[in-house]
Formats: C-alpha cells, structure tokens, sequence
C-alpha cells in the first residue's frame, strides 16, 4: 500500500526533486509534436508523431531523414483494418516476392500506452506476434495506419472484453466509444501495439490505398510507393 505524501512535510531537497520532474514530464507532453510528409503514389499525408512514445518518435525521426523509408512500398494493404509498409526488401521485390520481414537490424521496444486507440489514421508499429516476442518490441521500420471500420458501443464493450481475456485490458470511456463509432478503427489492436503517431492530413490517401487491387498475399498488384520527409 502506498501513502499520500504532503507536500509540505517533504525536505526542500526531496522537493526540489520531485517538481522539476513533474515540470520535465509536462513540458514533454504539450510539446510541439513533429510532423513528418509522406508522399505516394496515391497522394500525400502529414502524420505527426506522439511525444508521449519517445523511442518510436525518434527512431521515426532518424530513419525519414537517412531517406530509409523511400521507394519503398505498401506490402500488406486489408481493405477496412490497415495499410503496411516499411519493409526494407520491398524496395526492388519482384512482382510476387513475399514481404513482411526485412527491417533495420534492431527492435524498439514497446510504448505501448492506455488512451492511445487505434481510431481511423493512426500510425502504430508492427511487430512479430507474442509467442516469439513476449514483451510487444516493434519493428525498427515497418509501421502501419489504421482504416477499420466503425463499432458501435455495445460492439466496444464485446472488444473490451474479449481483449481482457487476451491478455489486453483497455478502457473505453464515452469519448472513446464515440470516437470508434463516428470515425472508426481497429479496436481488437488496442494495447497490443505501439501506436505513436497519426494522420493530421490527407487521410483520404489511406482510403485510396486500402482500395487498389491486391493479390492472394495482399500486396497490391501495382507497386504503390513512399517518400518519407521530416518537416521543419
């Protein structure tokens, strides 16, 4: 059991301490979130990327200015759950080749974070599934940006639920529920992935790439491509 400390019964060292920290925790969170412009062959999107998941923002950060990201393509497109990318193989991969597994060399591990929900033009990290990697680390690249559908509130409660019993418990309070049921999402990923980041414009480019033809492995037919730039 843990006691509520008076601040006033605290030495002034311990205070000097603790409210700088606080201050240092603040000032991260309403800082100016970094925006990066990823340009396809289907349009452009500006995503900006969460402060409150440092590891994934910076690693975002430092592969779009290495051009890593570039010529790159979508790989793994589901039409109504999301769009993937950011597989280094898929550069030059012929027409067929399968996709999914090339990276950096290294994982970042997991923020994953309660009230980050997988709504309609979020970006989050993809990962290899838990009976290989138990503590969630994410690729080092590859990413993807929620489309899904909309859920009504008694659908939320069902998912609520249903992720409690996998080993996932997420709250949804009002705003929340609200949010899956006019705009949408992927709310079965919520508390299994790291999301870190969202579409602020543009988001009428993930439709457009959700829609295009796809083949049994559900790459689409026609290569669509990324440029990934940091803006200032």
């Amino acid at each position: 059991m843990f006691r509520q400390i008076n601040p006033a019964k605290l030495a002034p060292s311990l205070l000097f301490l603790l409210f700088p920290l606080a201050l240092c925790a603040q000032a991260g969170k309403d800082a100016k979130r970094p925006r990066v412009e990823v340009r396809t062959t289907l349009g452009t999107m500006i995503v900006e990327l969460y402060n409150e998941t440092p590891q994934h923002r910076d690693n975002f950060l430092k592969l779009a200015r290495q051009h890593f990201y570039d010529s790159l393509i979508f790989h793994r497109v589901i039409p109504g759950f999301m769009v993937q990318g950011g597989d280094p193989d898929s550069k030059r991969a012929a027409a067929g080749m399968p996709l999914g597994m090339g990276g950096p060399g290294y994982t970042v591990p997991a923020e994953i974070l309660p009230g980050m929900y997988h709504t309609k033009g979020v970006l989050a990290a993809a990962r290899q599934g838990d009976q290989v990697n138990p503590t969630k680390a994410s690729s080092g690249s590859q990413f993807y940006i929620v489309q899904g559908r909309t859920y009504q509130p008694q659908e939320m409660d069902m998912i609520a639920k249903r992720n409690a019993s996998m080993g996932t418990p997420v709250t949804y309070d009002e705003a929340a529920k609200a949010r899956y049921a006019s705009v949408g999402g992927a709310p079965h990923l919520d508390g299994a992935y790291t999301v870190f980041g969202e579409v602020v414009e543009g988001l009428d480019v993930v439709d457009k790439i959700a829609a295009v033809q796809r083949d049994a492995r559900d790459r689409p037919v026609e290569d669509i491509r990324m440029w990934v730039k940091v803006l200032p």
